[in-house]
Parts: structure tokens; sequence; C-alpha cells
């Protein structure tokens, strides 16, 4: 094991990371051994993926995975690694704010120093509310406990305010900084606004949030040197690095059990290589 309990200076590295135009890069992991990898790539920092942990451990994401089992696998990753390590943890495992709390404190055990909470509903869980996402005062409330007990730990937690506001289409630049502004009074360090890739709007953006900006990126979105030159301070790939890893094992599954041959499988990585990484001494 490496990374053990957060340290307040673990914790004080990974908010410098966050440097607009500048930005911190994080090939999303999901488990040990892609963790191992992003940090052999040379990543400063390793984010999970909610929706590839939760491909990983059998459960579809969207709030479905139960909060034990979600931090547990972080603390496998955490303790994989050497570098800081930010928890994806959908809107908080928790159904109220005291909740998000208690959450919060799992994590820090867990190892991690950064964490995505999200502003998104599922499964009809604010019936009634009128919309996709929850209304801003009850997401602001859940921060601030996730500050709040970061701040009783004395962990400078980062805590970045996921808005789904463009990925539901549920508000364009103007609704997402009015939650922006609400999530950062609350104890939000950086925003993230995963479907906002389109230049004039990440540039509006950028220029609206008083914080660091994370945007979310995949095939066709602007390159990692685009969207620095716009300001961007942090760039995701989110679950689509654990999507392409997973149409690999789809394609040379079918490829083996229909044509009966095996060239989906050229490319892999060398046995004595992965072995060695997972292997050595940490």
């Amino acid at each position: 094991m490496t990374n053990q309990k957060p340290t307040h200076e673990t914790a004080l590295a990974f908010h410098a990371l966050h440097i607009p135009g500048r930005p911190l890069v994080l090939p999303n992991a999901w488990d040990t051994v892609s963790a191992r990898l992003v940090e052999e790539a040379g990543a400063a920092a390793v984010a999970t993926t909610s929706a590839g942990l939760a491909w990983d451990l059998g459960t579809a994401d969207g709030d479905r995975l139960d909060r034990d089992r979600a931090l547990g696998a972080v603390a496998r990753v955490a303790a994989a690694v050497r570098v800081p390590v930010s928890a994806d943890i959908e809107s908080g495992y928790a159904k109220d704010a005291a909740g998000v709390g208690d959450t919060i404190r799992a994590v820090l055990a867990a190892g991690a120093v950064g964490v995505n909470i999200e502003d998104a509903l599922y499964d009809g869980e604010g019936a009634g509310d009128g919309g996709p996402l929850r209304p801003v005062a009850e997401q602001a409330e859940r921060i601030a406990a996730a500050r709040a007990a970061a701040d009783a730990a004395g962990v400078p937690l980062f805590i970045n305010a996921r808005i789904d506001t463009v990925l539901s289409g549920a508000g364009g630049v103007e609704e997402t900084l009015e939650r922006a502004a609400a999530f950062l009074a609350a104890g939000a360090d950086g925003i993230f606004v995963p479907g906002a890739v389109d230049p004039g709007t990440v540039k509006s953006l950028v220029a609206g949030v008083e914080g660091p900006l994370n945007v979310l990126v995949g095939p066709g979105a602007p390159s990692v040197a685009e969207l620095a030159a716009l300001g961007v301070a942090r760039i995701s790939t989110g679950s689509s690095i654990a999507q392409a890893a997973h149409a690999v094992v789809r394609r040379a599954a079918r490829e083996l059990l229909s044509a009966g041959t095996y060239d989906s499988l050229t490319g892999g990585l060398d046995y004595a290589e992965l072995n060695t990484l997972l292997g050595g001494a940490r």
C-alpha cells in the first residue's frame, strides 16, 4: 500500500494542480490496474470514474451503487498509487446532507483528497421538483455538509461541484453560472460542467466561474492544448477510457466465438510488463 490517511499537505498539493491555462489532465481510472497504468503514464493525480467503477462492481451507473462498495473500490485505488486520488462519489451516496457528510468522512478514510459531487437526480428521487437536477438550495446544503465534514477532519478536500445543466439539457450558460456561484459559496473549490466542450461555451464558463473549471472530454472534443488556451483548469475523460477498454473485450470475444480468430487482441500490453507493474514493491 502507498497512500494512507490523506494529509493536509497532499490535499494542498492536489489543489495546486488546478491551474487555468495549465490544466490538470485526468485519464479516469476505475480499478487498481487502470489506476497504476494512469500513474505510470505520468498523470499527476488519479481520479475515479463513477460509471467505470460501478460497471466493474456489476452495477449500473446513476446512484445505484452503495457507499461501502464504492468507497471500498476507492480505497483500493488510493492504496495502489503514490499520487493524490480524487473520488467521483456521484451525488454523495446519501439521501440528505447529513449523509453526504458521512460519505466524506468515509472518503477521507479511503485515502482520497478530492471528490466530485453532482447535482443530477436519478430514479425519480426528486419527483415534483420540476426537473432532472436537485434544487440549488438543496445541492448547496449537500456541498456545505461535505465542506464541514472535511474541515472538521482537518483535510482541505478539493470539492469539485458537478453541474449537469448542459449534459441534461436543463439549462445553458446562465443557469450554469447561477448554480456555480451558489455551490462555490457553499464550499466547493471547483466547478465541473460535463457536456460543455464548444469553445464559445467553455470561454463563457471560464470567464463567469469564480474558480477552476473542469470539462469532460472524449472523441470529437477540442484538444488539451485548445482547452488550455481557453483557460480550463482541469480536464477529465470520465467513463470514456473504461468504455474503450470494454469495447476491446466485446470485439475480441465476438471475433473469437464467431470467426475463430484473434486479431482484436493485437496491441495488447505485455504480460511481463503488467505483472511487474502490479507485483513490484510500492
